[in-house]
């Protein structure tokens, strides 16, 4: 008899993340057998017991559904939006399944994002731990010099902390489009960054998470990712932090 956690067994039946799982969990919103469930750590054997969410059972689908969208300005990377904004799933069609964004975007920012309902597929690639490697072209306000790329590749300390080293290179001959990769993703961490730098960020796109690239994906559109892709990025779940530099 094979067991999961009752968390770990609702992300991969597309319910949402793991994290969101355990705090649904902790809310009372989870049976198990008909009976209420508050542990996050409970196990479950997916063969035989019946878990369900707000009443509504959840099966772990035999597929799931991989979606790159390149995100416009504008739209709030979340399922849903109290202020009434318009979110990214306004961009997608219904799928018949609880898809959501893996990571964020502010609404500001534009580019590549993946959407699923793999629940641990978007809890590795979000865990800080995994240090998932996110490459973004950043227009500034100003010149920027190679005493800030430099200042870049050795971290930069802010409010919340000091920054893991960031590759960073001139994307054109003005000075003002560059090309940063960076393995953490706090908010709006790449716009302080270059704040801090005593520069403004004008445009922010997000061309590349892992082995996906936003390549000629038309802004607003969205496509399957392929078999490959779904491949590449399980794979980097299995590397260490290290290997994926």
């Amino acid at each position: 008899m094979t067991t999961e956690r009752i968390a770990k067994f609702l992300a991969r039946s597309g319910v949402a993340s793991r994290r969101a799982c355990e705090q649904l969990v902790a809310s009372g919103r989870v049976t198990l057998n008909g009976v209420p469930v508050t542990v996050p750590a409970t196990f479950v054997d997916p063969e035989r017991d019946v878990v369900a969410v707000d009443g509504i059972s959840a099966h772990p689908p035999t597929d799931h559904v991989y979606l790159a969208l390149n995100k416009p300005r504008g739209f709030v990377t979340t399922v849903r939006d109290t202020h009434h904004r318009p979110t990214v799933l306004d961009l997608i069609p219904d799928t018949g399944r609880r898809i959501y964004p893996v990571g964020r975007l502010d609404m500001d920012s534009e580019g590549l994002l993946i959407l699923t309902d793999d629940g641990e597929l978007a809890f590795g690639l979000t865990h800080p731990s995994r240090q998932t490697p996110k490459t973004y072209l950043v227009r500034l306000q100003r010149r920027a010099t190679s005493a800030d790329l430099d200042r870049l590749a050795h971290g930069i300390r802010l409010d919340d902390g000091p920054t893991l080293p960031a590759g960073a290179r001139f994307a054109d001959g003005s000075g003002r489009l560059v090309e940063i990769q960076m393995r953490e993703g706090r908010k709006r961490q790449v716009r302080r960054m270059f704040g801090s730098l005593g520069n403004r960020v004008v445009r922010l796109v997000r061309t590349k998470l892992g082995c996906v690239e936003l390549g000629l994906l038309a802004e607003g559109s969205y496509r399957q990712l392929t078999p490959g892709e779904i491949e590449g990025l399980k794979r980097l779940l299995q590397q260490s932090p290290a290997e994926r530099r």
